[in-house]
């Protein structure tokens, strides 16, 4: 018995080392290596912190584009999906209440040109990038609400499109809360 359990203590302390020690430490010294420092890449406006640009913000007012809807509230304490499939009756029902509220905001898109993103939560329900294309589709709204010319804003847009990472990594995106900011600092030139 002794030559069983001698062995299997040796092992629960080394895993409790590893585990509980070294491992949270690596991950702590990377982080602190990282943007941010371990604290999220947070983004400012006039010298004042208005949010994580790695995170997605909740934004419903007319004068902002607006994100992928979040199951979660956009909790970052807590991130996660739904879990409802395609064809659930409940989830079905949010999706239409979401596609509704989207046209009644924005009357001059038609159904077939709203892109998806923009009425289904992601994964995560924190995901802070939209498509280019689910930018673009906003911008009439957000240049009636801000008095502004709409060439002025889609070209706002256009300069806030991140690349794919080596040009082929990934789809193209727009970081909604950068782009907000970068809309609420030329509406305070104005």
């Amino acid at each position: 018995m002794k030559k069983y359990i001698m062995p299997s203590l040796k092992l629960t302390l080394v895993m409790i080392v590893l585990c509980s020690a070294l491992y949270p430490l690596l991950v702590s010294g990377i982080a602190k290596a990282a943007a941010g420092k371990g604290g999220g890449a947070k983004a400012y406006l006039d010298g004042k912190v208005v949010g994580y640009a790695n995170v997605g913000q909740k934004f419903t007012e007319d004068k902002y584009f607006w994100g992928r809807p979040s199951a979660v509230d956009y909790n970052a304490a807590g991130s996660g999906g739904s879990n409802k499939g395609p064809s659930n009756p409940d989830y079905l029902a949010t999706v239409q209440a979401r596609i509704d509220s989207f046209l009644v905001h924005n009357p001059a898109v038609k159904r077939n040109e709203l892109p998806a993103e923009l009425v289904t939560a992601s994964g995560s329900g924190l995901d802070p990038h939209i498509s280019p294309r689910a930018a673009l589709v906003q911008v009439k709204r957000v240049a009636a609400a801000r008095k502004l010319n709409e060439t002025l804003i889609a070209d706002l847009v256009r300069k806030q499109v991140q690349r794919p990472l080596a040009g082929c990594l990934g789809p193209e995106k727009v970081n909604v809360l950068q782009l907000n900011i970068a809309l609420d600092q030329i509406s305070l030139k104005k």
